[in-house]
């Protein structure tokens, strides 16, 4: 299993659904900046918001475990790359997960019973 390295490339902002739908005050994420940069395999990065995770994760998995070729070559040219976003309808953001060469570590003694 590699480690994948998560980068935040952009997030979005839909003002009319927000001025329809959101609090007042609402603008985009306030949990994530463009440029920011996190290291998965298995687990959650620390301090990642749940929500995303929830939404990327199995791009994750399947780059970590895998070569990366998805969608049988019809969606992204580049191997070991996925760009994914958040579920949040009002300020998505996006992501590019990249498969590294870098060995993912377990950092738990697995349970025999």
């Amino acid at each position: 299993m590699k480690k994948c390295r998560i980068a935040v490339l952009k997030r979005h902002f839909d003002d009319e659904l927000a001025r329809e739908y959101g609090v007042k005050g609402m603008g985009k994420c306030p949990m994530l900046k463009e440029g920011q940069v996190y290291y998965a395999d298995y687990a959650k990065p620390e301090r990642f918001c749940d929500e995303a995770w929830k939404a990327i994760y199995q791009y994750v998995f399947a780059l970590a475990h895998g070569n990366g070729a998805f969608y049988y070559g019809d969606w992204i040219d580049k191997p070991g790359i996925a760009i994914c976003n958040c579920n949040d309808g009002l300020r998505p953001v996006i992501f590019k997960v990249e498969r590294t060469d870098e060995e993912a570590e377990i950092d738990y003694i697995p349970n025999k019973d």
